[in-house]
């Protein structure tokens, strides 16, 4: 009797348990975004073009996975919130800009990892290739190479002909590696510039604070135009950046069209919302089990030129008509 009493205790608690087990969530697959830029609300995120991709794809966020934000107020937090990221025990890490995949990288060699927005992701020590990248570190390139930055100033140099001190307001921190060590990027910009004939100085920031620094310093040294790299500093504090040239009558070209948009003279980059997408398809991807050693490098298709013509007429110049026919979109 004890027996039979026994086991009819031990059915009830299991037929007890059982709705409870059910109604227990499944495990979800986790993103976690790594990024030096501000939160944002859900609804803003659901319209950003890898979300859109993955719900394409059949991922819905709180459906079948889950996001984790990991914000840090500048790049110098990064390290921080990319070991909370692998501590949390998220699936995938996505990095935003160059300083975010090289913290994330230094702080996982296991857990995938996709980037947004590196330039140089073989110099500094993500990928061992762009073609086979070999470890757990894949996602899209910002350029195709430094041809792009020639580029960038020659547009620049069709609207003001005449200008030769070339400012060049740059952010170490972007091209910094995972072992700590920095490549001469300045060298590729400094060469293309002295084939256009520039005379160009480098002016350096590492974080908001140093912004000022740097106006006074290139307002010291005369300069007659400027250029600004394409970072997520930069990105963060582009009307500042914009409003310094506009008030100093600084011809300057950027490195996406956000900063055109906001009052720029010109810019030159890669098309920005396709590599949006193919980030998206990268998570897909890897959430379905493909090693990220064995996906190559988006490397940017297309390229834009936006123009801004009323900057150009408060600067007081001309922009030729064959630009304005060349660029993709022109800001009357």
């Amino acid at each position: 009797m004890r027996h039979a009493r026994r086991r009819f205790l031990i059915a009830a608690g299991a037929l007890a348990a059982a709705p409870l087990a059910r109604a227990q969530p499944r495990h979800l697959p986790v993103i976690g975004e790594l990024t030096p830029m501000p939160p944002q609300t859900p609804e803003v995120r659901a319209k950003r073009a890898w979300v859109v991709r993955l719900r394409e794809l059949g991922w819905t966020e709180g459906v079948n996975y889950r996001h984790v934000g990991a914000h840090s107020e500048g790049e110098a937090g990064l390290g921080e919130r990319a070991e909370f990221l692998v501590r949390s025990g998220v699936d995938l890490i996505y990095a935003l800009g160059p300083e975010a995949a090289v913290a994330a990288a230094r702080a996982t060699k296991t857990i995938p990892i996709v980037f947004w927005g590196v330039p140089y992701a073989v110099e500094q020590g993500l990928v061992a290739s762009l073609a086979r990248p070999g470890r757990n570190v894949t996602g899209t390139a910002w350029t195709a190479g430094p041809g792009v930055d020639a580029k960038r100033l020659e547009v620049r140099r069709e609207i003001a002909p005449k200008d030769r001190r070339l400012a060049h307001i740059s952010v170490p921190s972007a091209v910094t590696t995972v072992s700590g060590a920095k490549f001469n990027y300045p060298a590729t910009m400094r060469l293309a510039a002295e084939d256009l004939g520039y005379e160009m100085r480098d002016f350096p920031i590492a974080a908001s604070k140093d912004l000022e620094q740097a106006f006074a310093d290139v307002l010291r040294w005369k300069a007659q135009s400027a250029t600004v790299a394409g970072t997520m500093l930069t990105v963060r504090e582009l009307k500042r950046l914009v409003g310094f040239t506009l008030r100093n009558h600084l011809p300057a070209s950027f490195a996406s069209s956000w900063f055109v948009e906001a009052g720029g003279l010109v810019s030159y980059g890669m098309t920005l919302e396709p590599t949006g997408y193919r980030l998206g398809e990268f998570m897909d991807k890897i959430l379905r089990g493909a090693d990220p050693g064995t996906l190559p490098v988006d490397v940017p298709r297309d390229y834009e030129t936006f123009v801004n013509l009323r900057t150009a007429r408060a600067l007081g110049l001309t922009v030729p008509q064959a630009l304005l026919l060349r660029a993709n979109q022109v800001i009357e």
